[in-house]
């Protein structure tokens, strides 16, 4: 069975957001403060590395596997992620990395959005 047009830019765009945010980890700033020892930067790299993992898996459930249940995992991730970027952005206004986490939202939001209109409506299984 083909791809419907609008489960296919679902799965491009969240791809794109998730690439964009593996970019953004692997340019962090790994330098060991008071606060921030080697290890607790390593755990959190780590940590973000398998989130972007479980998260492709969950695209990948959702378009070729015909899956509800991961669109509105996604879902929920993405309010996460809004609501901690809105904060990221109240305690240290926009900045670089930020400006990076509002266009991988809004390519998660777009992606998200063709994934409940048009011609995927009906493509995915309850």
């Amino acid at each position: 069975m083909t791809l419907p047009r609008n489960v296919l830019w679902f799965e491009v765009l969240l791809y794109l957001s998730l690439t964009l945010d593996a970019v953004s980890v692997a340019f962090q700033d790994r330098t060991p403060t008071p606060k921030m020892t080697e290890q607790m930067i390593g755990t959190g790299t780590l940590m973000a590395a398998g989130l972007i993992l479980l998260l492709v898996y969950l695209v990948r459930l959702a378009a070729e596997h015909r899956k509800n249940w991961p669109r509105w995992v996604l879902v929920a991730v993405l309010v996460l992620s809004v609501i901690s970027l809105a904060q990221m952005i109240g305690e240290k206004g926009i900045q670089f990395d930020s400006g990076i986490e509002v266009i991988s939202c809004a390519l998660t939001a777009a992606g998200l959005y063709f994934s409940f209109t048009g011609d995927a409506v009906g493509w995915f299984n309850e």
